[in-house]
């Protein structure tokens, strides 16, 4: 079918003359290569908003709306007889008197309008206005506010040609980009431009000066007096106060002891005492804070005066950003088969090379920022300018992150910047004695599910804290990115809470909309990308948001990519709802492939969150039990183990290949890691039983956890070698329900797959656009394949001949010009590649 676009013109309700009900009429044109048509809709006792909505050519416009009669007019009078149909046929809609007056007989007659009396039924008498028709106020207006959005955001134009039902909202896009424009304005006037603003770390916390001295300072707006302690002058509480500065600031200059010696050491304990307004004392821990650790059984951390005399000098240069990005996702903690809290040594020494042999050119380090509780998977920070100390050092985190680097391996921070924990006296919370320092006040300063603090955005110091934070990662430890937790709980004032985010485009705009958290999205974003062209930001925002990775140019929020969060949630909907033959094809397909286009997204099949307590991963949700004891090669399949295993790798490929510009994988859920992840806390006995990751379940050759990560591996070196996930999106020429067959093109590769359980086929025809190298000189062309699921070192049934050439012929099928004939068992994807096209 063509593709046309359906765009809604005018309403109106008015009683009917003969049966006393209200009807709307709702007057269209449908435009498309060739015709442009004018549709009249009648729907009673409703009045329908203005809304625009691309379909396919014959298709009904709404559920609600009955087709009464449609006129085609040649392409060549287009322009004319649109402009005519929103004078004459809005004004008749409208009950415009002066095109058909109410019963004069000495009036002329009313001249006709371009459609005519096709459109019957569409004309009524109607009382003449007293003024102007509204319609025309209104339509003026909508232009001219379109035109004011267009001048003042650089590239909206681009946004608006990309996504055109985003019109209507090019206004939001104005203000947002304006606000982001005075905000990164006033930076500049006030604080020399946002590269001296972010680098507030500078200047706050404590430093020690070139002549030996301290100099410290803090932001305590709300405090009648500030203090430092700590073991440098045996904990006086009160022997060194800090100045009181402008905007709630304060400092504090402690002058070198003689001969210019250190006057706090390296590895020392600091605290500082707040004075509230009511007079109470309170000791905490500066937000500014490089490093904090916790000893023994204590329960809060303390604040250690990081300093070492030789810090780490990094080796090795960053990456070049990657054209498609294969991550890791990755828990330090955890890294370990052991029951203990794995180090940064650890992982840099026995996780990175694994990582390499799998393919992935990009890891997501997950819990850095220091976090008083471990079970919190790192989501409730406290320290937010610490590496967690219980991994082990800064300097060993550098390290780790300078190998990777070695490696060519991109590596992103999972930054959480949408909430803090509660914690008072190793957090940010009531840091001055007030609630609102760091965070809002009352109600909206506390998000109900997650019983965390919610960041003031507004705030001038906040904006400071959070950007320079943002900095301190890029440069002090070399970043090269970010994982934005919670971006949907940031830009809502709901939060998401109870919101099911239909897609309709008014629950993105208007007053629900946190702008506040939006300009500092769009301030983060720019400023990590100016400062660092080649680094990446994902937003995890499950609400869908339009435009959040766009360019800010455009209006849009700046992101390089956004987590396609719904695909993890199908494949588990399927397996836990649905039998193997009633999985729908059709629906797999639209949950792949449904993305807001030039918007890019990270597919994934699952991550940590499928893996925690209470929920399964995949492989646990397709083996189960047995998991547990037929899981040896020396024992021969079982129904349960042969189906887990087949469909843990069609899954994984389908998703790789089909459902974004980017793929993600959480540690050790490539080779089917049994079990689930749960963290020491009281309700397992502070066990350690499940916070770790067996890798050596891979290096076993008796067990058949070494299929799924060879299958794995060899997905992604494949996909390195012929680049899909950097490839346009795919053409999905069949999604067969019956045969339960998908098939579609990327990169010059054909992918089959047949999920039916237990039905293969023969001969079966695929089409292809890709005819070969010479198509005028051969008779037919050669694929042959590159991956196949079914091939014995990847745990399958070697029914397949790797040897095997397929032609191509000039013979049509599913609307693709090439087609050829396949073997393809049941639960087998194939890969193919034409071998008459360079590689």
């Amino acid at each position: 079918m063509k593709s046309a676009y359906l765009i809604h013109i005018a309403s109106t309700t008015k009683p009917s003359e003969d049966k006393g009900e209200h009807i709307t009429y709702n007057l269209m044109y449908l435009q498309d290569d060739t015709n442009f048509c004018s549709i009249q809709h009648s729907v009673r006792g409703e009045r329908l908003q203005t809304w625009d909505k691309e379909l396919n050519a014959g298709s009904r416009p709404h559920r609600n709306v009955e087709k009464s009669g449609i006129v085609k007019i040649p392409k060549r009078k287009l322009e004319e007889q649109k402009n005519r149909l929103l004078i004459d046929l809005r004004g008749e809609a409208r009950g415009a008197a002066e095109t058909r007056p109410r019963k004069a007989p000495a009036a002329a007659p009313a001249p006709l309008d371009p459609l005519g009396p096709r459109l019957l039924g569409l004309r009524r008498k109607m009382a003449a206005p007293a003024g102007p028709p509204a319609w025309a106020a209104e339509a003026e207006g909508s232009e001219e506010a379109l035109a004011a959005a267009l001048a003042d955001v650089p590239e909206l134009a681009r946004l608006l040609e990309t996504d055109p039902y985003l019109k209507p909202y090019a206004p939001d896009f104005q203000r947002r980009y304006k606000r982001f424009s005075k905000t990164l304005n006033d930076i500049g006037e006030n604080e020399g431009g946002i590269d001296r603003f972010s680098r507030g770390y500078e200047s706050f916390g404590v430093h020690r000066c070139a002549d030996g001295g301290l100099y410290c300072k803090e932001w305590a707006p709300g405090a009648e007096g500030v203090f430092l302690t700590g073991d440098f002058n045996d904990w006086n509480p009160f022997s060194y106060p800090y100045k009181r500065l402008d905007f709630g600031k304060w400092e504090l200059y402690i002058p070198p002891k003689q001969a210019r010696s250190v006057l706090v050491p390296h590895g020392s304990k600091l605290k500082l005492v707040i004075r509230s307004k009511s007079g109470e004392i309170l000791y905490r821990i500066s937000p500014w804070a490089k490093y904090v650790t916790r000893e023994g059984s204590n329960v809060n951390y303390d604040w250690i005066h990081w300093d070492p005399e030789y810090s780490y000098k990094f080796k090795h240069s960053k990456p070049k950003k990657p054209k498609a990005l294969r991550i890791y996702e990755s828990h330090v903690g955890i890294s370990s088969y052991e029951g203990k809290i794995a180090s940064y040594k650890h992982f840099t020494c026995n996780v990175l090379p694994r990582i390499k042999d799998l393919g992935y050119n990009c890891i997501q380090l997950m819990a850095i920022m220091e976090h008083a509780y471990y079970a919190s998977f790192g989501y409730q920070i406290t320290s937010f300018f610490a590496a967690s100390s219980r991994y082990g050092t800064p300097e060993e985190l550098k390290e780790l992150v300078d190998t990777a680097h070695s490696m060519g391996i991109t590596v992103l921070l999972d930054v959480v910047h949408s909430h803090a924990s509660k914690n008072s006296e190793d957090g940010l919370n009531n840091f001055d004695g007030t609630e609102s320092c760091y965070f809002h006040y009352g109600p909206r300063g506390t998000h109900v599910l997650w019983d965390s603090r919610l960041f003031a955005y507004a705030s001038w110091e906040v904006l400071r804290f959070l950007l320079s934070n943002i900095r301190w990662w890029l440069e002090e430890y070399g970043f090269d990115g970010f994982r934005f937790d919670g971006v949907t709980s940031m830009l809502y004032h709901h939060h998401g809470i109870g919101e099911s985010f239909s897609g309709d485009y008014h629950e993105y705009f208007g007053l629900q909309v946190d702008e506040d958290a939006l300009t500092y999205i769009m301030l983060a974003n720019h400023l990590v990308h100016t400062l660092y062209p080649d680094s990446i930001t994902i937003a995890e925002d499950v609400s869908g948001m339009p435009a959040l990775c766009s360019p800010i140019s455009q209006g849009g929020g700046g992101f390089d990519y956004r987590l396609a969060m719904a695909i993890p949630d199908k494949w588990i909907q399927l397996l836990k709802e649905y039998k193997d033959e009633d999985w729908n094809m059709g629906n797999i397909v639209y949950t792949l492939t449904n993305r807001r286009y030039l918007e890019k997204c990270i597919a994934y099949a699952e991550s940590h969150d499928q893996a925690l307590v209470g929920d399964k991963t995949l492989a646990f949700w397709l083996m189960d039990a047995e998991m547990y004891t037929n899981m040896s090669v020396l024992t021969p399949f079982t129904p349960v183990i042969d189906r887990g295993i087949q469909l843990h790798k069609m899954i994984r490929l389908i998703t790789h290949a089909l459902g974004g510009e980017g793929y993600l994988n959480f540690m050790g859920n490539e080779f089917g890691h049994p079990e689930w992840l749960d963290f020491p806390r009281k309700g397992n006995n502070e066990s350690y039983h499940y916070a770790r990751r067996q890798f050596h379940l891979t290096d076993d050759d008796l067990l058949r956890y070494k299929f799924l990560n060879n299958f794995d591996r060899d997905m992604n070196k494949l996909e390195e070698r012929c680049g899909w996930l950097s490839a346009p999106q795919a053409h999905v020429s069949e999604k067969h329900e019956d045969n339960k067959v998908i098939a579609f093109e990327r990169a010059s590769l054909l992918f089959v797959f047949n999920f039916h359980p237990n039905k293969s086929y023969t001969d079966y025809r695929v089409g292809t656009t890709l005819p070969g190298k010479y198509p005028f000189l051969l008779p037919s062309y050669t694929y042959k394949i590159v991956l196949d699921s079914d091939a014995a070192e990847y745990g399958g049934h070697k029914r397949l001949d790797h040897n095997t050439e397929f032609f191509s012929e000039p013979f049509e099928h599913n609307n693709r010009p090439y087609s050829l004939l396949v073997y393809i068992p049941n639960r087998v994807a194939l890969i193919l590649r034409n071998v008459d096209l360079p590689n």
